[in-house]
């Protein structure tokens, strides 16, 4: 398999000529058929334990292509801020869409091994369900914060101990507006927990939209550019809360840049 070890080492934008001319005049119409058709075949690695770092990596950067064909510009940004660790480490980020659960795969797992703490009725959904599966991640049922914190600090603990970073969601749900107050602490308790930075993370994902019949599937708006942008790792200390606040403004302050 072709070594996809160094992707992307600082900084990314999605090139002026990526786009195809006839797909992005009908973006969702060509991207879905693409991302389906990769998705199954990842997928089927999977469920036949023929799944590996490298096929995650070379499906995440698949869809990263799909996206840009259809005329989705990306950027990455600060991805050495964490390159340099010598220890995994916690990502908290906001969530947006379905978007970024396919791409940062590409983005981090060359650099550091990751995984995600997850809903586990991802586990059961068709084309990925196997695939995310294999990357063994923590599942959560987000309908008990007390026993989810539990799952989370034990096996979180567990999988960094192995030197397996782990991506933390800790919106509710996923949302296009960010919303402090929505925003748990329970990845900086778990970094704190492990002795691990904590990687702050902001994104923009909202061109992946929503359709009133799947919060995964909706329409490709490539008018809507997609921002990540990772800050400096931080030691977490005493009660963690000074932690969780920088996390926080550090996703407002992006978030804000972005939409100007």
């Amino acid at each position: 398999m072709e070594n996809y070890s160094v992707m992307y080492s600082n900084t990314y934008t999605t090139p002026s000529d990526a786009k195809g001319f006839l797909s992005s005049k009908l973006p969702s119409l060509f991207f879905y058929p693409s991302m389906a058709k990769i998705a199954y075949s990842a997928n089927r690695e999977a469920k036949q334990g023929k799944s590996s770092d490298q096929a995650w990596v070379k499906a995440s950067l698949q869809i990263i292509k799909a996206l840009e064909r259809v005329g989705v510009s990306l950027s990455f940004e600060n991805i050495s801020a964490f390159t340099e660790l010598k220890s995994p480490c916690v990502f908290i980020g906001n969530h947006m869409s379905t978007l970024e659960t396919f791409v940062l795969p590409a983005i981090i797992q060359p650099h550091k091994p990751v995984t995600f703490v997850i809903k586990n009725s991802l586990l059961t959904y068709p084309f990925f369900g196997d695939l995310m599966a294999s990357r063994e991640p923590i599942a959560v049922n987000r309908t008990n914060p007390r026993e989810d914190l539990k799952t989370v600090l034990s096996e979180g603990c567990e999988k960094l101990a192995q030197g397996k970073s782990i991506i933390v969601f800790p919106q509710s749900t996923r949302s296009t507006k960010f919303d402090r107050s929505k925003f748990n602490s329970i990845g900086v308790k778990l970094a704190k927990k492990a002795g691990v930075p904590v990687v702050p993370l902001a994104l923009k994902t909202d061109c992946w939209g929503h359709s009133k019949y799947s919060k995964e599937f909706g329409p490709i708006d490539i008018l809507k550019k997609v921002h990540f942008a990772f800050d400096t790792p931080i030691i977490p200390e005493g009660n963690g809360k000074e932690t969780h606040a920088t996390v926080c403004n550090f996703i407002e302050y992006s978030l804000n840049k972005w939409t100007k």
